[in-house]
């Protein structure tokens, strides 16, 4: 009696397991951005050592990384959860929250802090009302910072919509972001 009281508990539980993919993705399934997900998933033959690439296409994707879908990604590649969370905190590129409309990174690399990066971050979130890693309250700018953006002789640098902007000082950070987002800056340089 106690097999068989196992064996269906076994039974039971392979039964959630093989559930658990498919309601997964029923959360994400009427979103068409999990096709090219799938795509890479695919492409990869669902292997554990392509979670970056398909990490990458997510983000890329949805622009950032949710749980369902971090979630989605661990059955599908049949990886940990722990293991997608460890990789996506480990790089800055990966959000887990919706970003702006336009983003701006600053770096506060070594070279870039001692060239005045703080001063910029500072000036940013004053002028904007954002703090450095979240988004203004309607939705049109994200003011992200980056350990190291790989730049060091253009530095303070910047990465405005994906364009490297080097020797950035705070007025021309505020001008950047100002004409990005569609406005006309408070402070003068």
């Amino acid at each position: 009696m106690l097999i068989n009281s196992r064996a269906g508990a076994a039974s039971a539980q392979q039964g959630k397991a093989a559930a658990k993919p498919a309601a997964a993705k029923s959360a994400l399934a009427a979103d068409p951005r999990l096709k090219l997900v799938e795509r890479a998933i695919k492409k990869f033959d669902a292997r554990g050592d392509a979670l970056l690439e398909v990490l990458s296409t997510a983000q890329e994707s949805f622009g950032y990384l949710s749980q369902d879908l971090m979630r989605y990604i661990s059955l599908a590649l049949h990886v940990p959860l722990a293991r997608v969370y460890g990789v996506a905190t480990f790089y800055h590129l990966f959000t887990f929250k919706p970003q702006g409309e336009h983003i701006c990174i600053v770096c506060l690399g070594t070279a870039c802090y001692v060239k005045g990066a703080a001063e910029i971050v500072s000036s940013l979130e004053g002028e904007f009302s954002v703090k450095a890693g979240q988004t203004t309250a309607d939705g049109k700018l994200s003011l992200l910072v980056a350990r190291c953006l790989g730049s060091c002789g253009l530095a303070p640098v910047a990465v405005m919509d994906g364009g490297v902007v080097g020797k950035e000082t705070p007025g021309d950070a505020i001008g950047r972001v100002a004409t990005l987002i569609g406005l006309t800056p408070e402070v003068q340089r």
